[in-house]
């Protein structure tokens, strides 16, 4: 290590887009205006506020760490305003572990959680990583970088142990070893006792009485045993923590014994100071010897040397006091003058909240559940008031009223229908409820696709997961998407049951409309042919100006303005606004939790109490006046005369005002059905993007996921398959027929120098004759061994005389089942070594293998019986090339 503190690594983070998804949530959550715009500006801001804080590379330097420490404020700020969880805000953040440092394959270890707590966790390592190595670059010679060094190691010390005490609860499985809670109390430990030495450094520059410094020096060296100890079982941490540790515990009790022996001189407890001084000797000694390359104590050591030989000779000649043994000395006190500093919210003194006007998100849930609390309520009192006017309207059709007070004259249209008739054609007829039922069947297939693709995307990344869950097993270790889409898939059959009852209400529309079809198109009629569609009755003249009719006008009149209320009412109902935020905000703050039914319930009274009363007024003087009215057309209907012109008559104007009735209600019901598809529309898009974000964001941590397994897997040992193909064991060779040995394994030995050669030596190595490479085996050379007597079948023969004799048995490779073939292929010196995968057949030049195959480095080629394979039986032996230490490899022609 270039100094003697220790120092923290940082965290690597892969690159996350947090402006997409924040926006996206934003606009389906807000209405576009200005708030929507500023917290999409905020949501930017966030996004270049992560890259500058885990994107790039950071100085060890304050504004670094205060950037860092800024995006951990943010984090903590929005984390209530926004659902940041697997199944909601789709967001998965990746980490790569501080000191992995990847294997052989490439790769280092990492975890990706869509967990704003793991973002959390590993931005706050990253703050006191870069803590620990702002204070190692203090200048420890001066007040202000001593005083910097302590105020940042605290800081480093807090952190840690911060993480170590909420990593679990923020992840909810297992971290990555460097956040663990082990290593993270580990690394608490150590910036403890760095900071503690600095206090030591501080106390000593100050010249504060020996008694204090020596308390301080002993303090750091039980910090740094402790810290020592935990460090022995982490194999994660770097290699040179280890003897740091060890060397700084010993460093400091010689620091402690030194300022303990001033004081024992003091006090004339001159044994005492030498036993202490010798003692410091031996601990300087021990860091001199093991070491040296990463603690230089030669300056306390020729301090503590120095004062040793003054107090022998002082004691010798003047005190003869006697030394004690350093186990009967007393123990020295100890003083901690270091505190963590707490993880508290604000950390930085810059920090500015960029989402300060937006609710928290137990706010926005409380404000949700009431406004559907108040759609509810307003629904119920609009619901009622329309009932009442669609009975009021059923009413007054079967009495034939107002038509039968005012078609006194018996052979002209009442008024009152030629008012409905006209109504009916201004809003366009039966061609308008034409229109709106054909779109419905459109609107109905576009909202299921919708919800269809929606409920395809989850089913399909479900069966994969469950086929790798089945594939890996206990390796697979993610959150199952079947309980994760738990959720979804409930709103999703909440979507269904939804378009089921809209099919439905839909039916019966059509089934009105059919009914009422034929006598909707007779008012639409011009006023001639409605004329002549409608019977003549005899004339009633005489009830013209008669009390019943008088009072039935009347009656009427009190009807119609009952109806206006209702309209003004319920106008009134629907315009009633009030901002529940700052009432469940105050109860968040006084209660921290939300009582939002009872708060909601109080609030709904207040607000549309009122209300509530007129609307209930209204009602109950309508029931007075319809039956007034039934009373009083009683009396009319036995003061005119009854025969079957004036039946029919009435018959057909009661029809028709009651498809007057009938016309609006289906309109308006029509239109409320196309609003409520196209609402539902808008409301399954949102929800499908969030099903496709989901999957994405699933699919994203597959990938990883399968990536570190594929690495972990590679970096295991496995041993090779060495099953023995059938055509192998169906064959019979003579042991004494076999091939020539194969060239020897490389093993690897540590380097080893003679003593000729050695670093000490003056001769140096100039004259030693340079190391030669084994001597390569001859060629094969195979002769009538292998000759084929059946199809299918070997059998051996006796050796050819050609063979080298320097070949024994002994040294072929393994055999098989005592068949005499060889267990693994021939060729280059190959590992065979726990979790090789074996030698496998692969093109290699001709100078370098054992046996060159030629330009084709084909293993198998027809030659004629009876000649070796590969090679002409007049092709002479080529010289030896100069210069090349091996022997010379035969040519085979081609």
């Amino acid at each position: 290590m270039a100094t003697t503190f220790v120092s923290v690594p940082l965290k690597k983070a892969a690159e996350v887009d947090l402006f997409k998804p924040l926006s996206k949530f934003i606009g389906a959550t807000y209405p576009s205006g200005e708030s929507q715009a500023e917290y999409v500006r905020a949501a930017e801001e966030v996004n270049k506020l992560r890259k500058s804080a885990v994107g790039r590379p950071l100085d060890k330097h304050d504004s670094s760490l205060d950037t860092l420490l800024r995006y951990y404020d943010q984090l903590c700020a929005i984390e209530p305003k926004f659902p940041f969880a697997e199944n909601q805000l789709c967001l998965t953040f990746t980490w790569k572990d501080a000191f992995d440092k990847g294997s052989l394959f490439g790769g280092s270890v990492k975890l990706a959680l869509a967990s704003l707590g793991y973002e959390k966790t590993c931005v706050l390592f990253n703050a006191g990583a870069l803590a620990s190595q702002i204070a190692a670059e203090q200048n420890l010679e001066n007040d202000e970088g001593l005083k910097s060094a302590a105020k940042y190691y605290q800081l480093a010390t807090g952190i840690f142990q911060h993480i170590k005490d909420s990593v679990l609860s923020a992840l909810n499985r297992e971290p990555t070893m460097d956040i663990s809670p082990d290593t993270v109390g580990t690394l608490s430990l150590i910036m403890l006792a760095q900071a503690q030495e600095v206090f030591f450094l501080k106390a000593a520059a100050d010249k504060m009485k020996d008694a204090i410094i020596a308390r301080l020096a002993n303090q750091a060296a039980d910090y740094y045993g402790d810290a020592f100890k935990q460090c022995q079982y982490k194999e994660n941490l770097p290699k040179e923590v280890l003897p740091v540790l060890a060397a700084k515990h010993c460093m400091m009790q010689a620091n402690a014994e030194y300022h303990q022996s001033i004081l024992a001189k003091q006090q004339k407890k001159f044994g005492e100071e030498i036993a202490r001084l010798q003692h410091g000797t031996d601990l300087v000694k021990t860091i001199a010897s093991r070491y040296d390359e990463y603690i230089n104590v030669k300056d306390l050591s020729d301090k503590i040397s120095r004062a040793l030989t003054a107090a022998k000779k002082d004691n010798d000649f003047i005190y003869h006091d006697r030394v004690p043994d350093v186990k009967d000395l007393e123990t020295i006190g100890k003083a901690s003058l270091v505190k963590s500093t707490p993880v508290t919210v604000p950390m930085s003194q810059k920090f500015t909240d960029l989402f300060a006007k937006m609710v928290p998100l137990a706010v926005q849930q409380a404000l949700s559940i009431y406004n559907q609390r108040r759609a509810d309520l307003v629904n119920r009192m609009i619901a009622q008031m329309r009932e009442s006017t669609n009975l009021t309207n059923g009413i007054l059709a079967s009495l034939n009223l107002p038509a039968a007070i005012e078609d006194i004259s018996g052979d002209s249209i009442p008024q009152s229908i030629l008012e409905k008739s006209s109504s009916v054609i201004r809003q366009g007829g039966l061609q308008t409820i034409d229109q709106l039922i054909r779109d419905l069947p459109d609107l109905l297939q576009r909202n299921s696709e919708i919800l269809d693709e929606s409920m395809r995307i989850l089913e399909q990344e479900e069966i994969t997961d469950n086929e790798l869950k089945t594939k890996f097993k206990e390796r697979w270790q993610r959150t199952p998407s079947n309980e994760l889409y738990k959720p979804l898939r409930a709103d999703g059959a909440n979507f269904r049951a939804t378009l089921n009852r809209a099919v439905q209400a839909d039916k019966v529309v059509r089934e009105r409309y059919a009914a009422h079809s034929e006598i909707i198109a007779l008012l639409c009629k011009p006023e001639a042919e409605l004329n002549t569609a409608i019977p003549s009755g005899n004339p009633t003249r005489s009830l013209q100006g008669s009390e019943v009719v008088t009072l039935l006008k009347t009656l009427l009149a009190s009807l119609n303005e009952l109806k206006k209320e209702r309209e003004t009412l319920e106008n009134d109902l629907k315009s009633v606004e009030f901002d529940m935020s700052s009432k469940f905000l105050t109860a968040l703050v006084q209660d921290g939790a939300i009582n939002e039914e009872v708060i909601s319930v109080t609030e709904l009274d207040r607000i549309y109490g009122a209300h509530t009363d007129r609307v209930q007024k209204n009602l109950k003087k309508q029931q007075e006046l319809l039956a007034n009215i039934q009373r009083a057309h009683e009396e009319f209907s036995k003061s005119t005369q009854s025969n079957t012109d004036a039946n029919q008559r009435e018959e057909i104007l009661k029809k028709l005002a009651a498809a007057h009735d009938q016309f609006v209600e289906l309109v308006a019901n029509l239109r409320e059905g196309t609003k409520f598809y196209n609402g539902l529309t808008e409301i399954l898009l949102k929800f499908q993007t969030k099903c496709s974000d989901i999957v994405f964001a699933r699919k994203t941590e597959r990938d990883e996921l399968l990536k570190d397994m594929q690495q972990s897997m590679a970096r295991e040992p496995s041993a090779p398959n060495l099953a023995t193909p059938a055509y192998q064991t169906a064959v019979s060779i003579n042991e004494s027929t076999l091939g020539p040995t194969p060239a020897p394994r490389t093993v690897f030995q540590p380097k080893t120098q003679t003593p000729e050669c050695s670093p000490s030596s003056s001769s140096g190595c100039e004259n030693q004759p340079k190391p030669q490479p084994p001597a390569r085996p001859p060629p094969p050379s195979v002769g009538s061994a292998y000759a084929p007597t059946s199809y299918g079948t070997v059998t051996g023969t006796s050796a050819p005389a050609s063979a080298p004799a320097s070949a024994p048995v002994s040294a072929s490779p393994a055999l098989i089942g005592g068949t005499g073939m060889p267990s693994q292929a021939q060729g280059p010196p190959y590992p065979s070594y726990q979790g090789y995968p074996g030698y496998y057949q692969m093109p290699m030049p001709v100078g370098y293998g054992q046996f060159g195959y030629g330009q084709y480095n084909m293993p198998y080629m027809y030659q004629p019986p009876g000649q070796p394979p590969f090679q002409s039986a007049q092709q002479p032996q080529q010289p030896q090339q100069p210069g090349y230490p091996y022997p010379q490899q035969q040519y085979y022609q081609q």
